[in-house]
């Protein structure tokens, strides 16, 4: 029942959450259309209490599809080099990949820079949406040195990167890389069947192989309602030898 003064949104927005608290992860809501019907509001109204509940985490909705109880989270622990698809596998998940594209491209002088490449070099760019259980989670660019082509020939769709590299005789060994945060495109939240605005989380890897060269420079765009990440920090050995603190 609404209270006094409440902006309807947020009665439509608490009765939602009731709701939410009874059903499963993957369980439809009510349309926008249908919320408009019930309780009597606009559906700018009935826009505003789904995309709180979508900004809380608790809903996900794929345009074209409709709203969705979210599932939790999908965790990944930050002190470990594994590939995505090594990483599913460990959490029960079943991976796989839709590949936009593969092929040689020029490269960008930071892949010149960062891969150890001659500007007459191509480089080997995968191009994939990384899928657990089907549902999308984040948008992969693989950009790999040029004498590792080998790897279009692998099978990219339900098998693993590294694993291919591995076959190759590169093993990835060590990884480098940033974390920033921004909104998804039009095109990423499409492939990522989120609504938007969309936050993603953006993590930027130099792998290097058993003989420290470097071999894959790769950005991954994470849905950031899907995915959380673990991380493990440790007191600096000399600071906690002397007791000094901040």
């Amino acid at each position: 029942m609404p209270r006094a003064h409440e902006p309807r949104y947020v009665t439509i927005e608490r009765s939602l959450r009731e709701r939410i608290a009874t059903m499963r992860p993957g369980d439809k809501l009510p349309s926008d259309a249908e919320l408009c019907e019930e309780f009597d509001v606009s559906r700018m109204t009935a826009r505003q209490a789904v995309q709180s509940l979508v900004h809380s985490g608790l809903v996900t909705r794929m345009p074209g599809r409709g709203t969705f109880v979210a599932h939790d989270p999908v965790r990944r622990k930050m002190n470990s080099l594994l590939s995505f698809t090594e990483e599913m596998r460990r959490r029960g998940f079943e991976p796989s990949s839709r590949v936009l594209s593969r092929g040689l491209e020029e490269p960008s002088e930071v892949e010149i820079a960062e891969l150890g490449l001659s500007a007459r070099h191509n480089v080997v760019v995968v191009r994939r949406v990384r899928l657990a259980n089907g549902t999308p989670m984040s948008i992969e660019r693989a950009a790999l040195h040029a004498d590792l082509v080998g790897v279009l020939e692998a099978e990219l769709a339900t098998g693993s990167l590294h694993e291919a590299l591995r076959t190759l005789g590169r093993v990835p060994t060590v990884a480098r890389g940033t974390f920033s945060c921004r909104l998804a495109t039009t095109d990423e939240a499409r492939l990522l069947e989120v609504g938007r605005p969309a936050p993603l989380l953006v993590e930027r890897r130099l792998i290097t192989d058993q003989d420290g060269a470097p071999i894959e420079l790769t950005e991954s765009a994470y849905a950031g309602e899907r995915y959380v990440f673990d991380i493990e920090l440790l007191v600096e050995q000399s600071r906690a030898l002397t007791g000094e603190t901040a």
